[in-house]
């Protein structure tokens, strides 16, 4: 990214509304108005973990499960390169990714692709908004 597309970033993004703290638009404001379309999207439609019989007959006890701590990542991007070109990057070289600017990103949780979303900036923090979830069907179908 060059320095001139830098320096046009946060001034979209200030004309767009998301005003940091100290610029007058009150950061609170923008959590609220963050929150508030939050809670007008419609829920993704998740099946309910419940206690099921597993082999056996046993009850399994999914509570156990909930708080094990798991890695969400966002993907921009990748490509392929040598590794002689590799090695020539420095500061300032620019890497071409296969995504196309405005392309949902994807979001991995340890590894899986499991949602698309939208970069967003509140704050001064990125967060990623999630646009489509992907169903177990598919995951499944990308193992294979």
């Amino acid at each position: 990214m060059n320095d001139e597309t830098e320096n046009q970033a946060p001034e979209e993004e200030q004309q767009q509304g998301d005003s940091g703290p100290g610029e007058g638009g009150g950061g609170e404001d923008d959590w609220a108005a963050a929150l508030a379309e939050q809670a007008a999207a419609e829920p993704a439609a998740m099946q309910e973990l419940t206690e099921t019989a597993g082999e056996g007959g046993e009850t399994v006890n999914l509570e156990a499960i909930l708080d094990i701590p798991v890695t969400l990542g966002v993907q921009i991007g990748s490509t392929r390169i040598a590794i002689r070109n590799l090695l020539q990057l420095n500061q300032g070289s620019v890497v071409e990714l296969d995504r196309l600017a405005g392309e949902p990103l994807d979001v991995l949780v340890n590894g899986t692709l499991v949602a698309h979303g939208e970069v967003v900036v509140v704050n001064e923090k990125y967060g990623i908004r999630l646009t489509d979830i992907i169903s177990a069907q598919e995951r499944v179908k990308q193992l294979g």
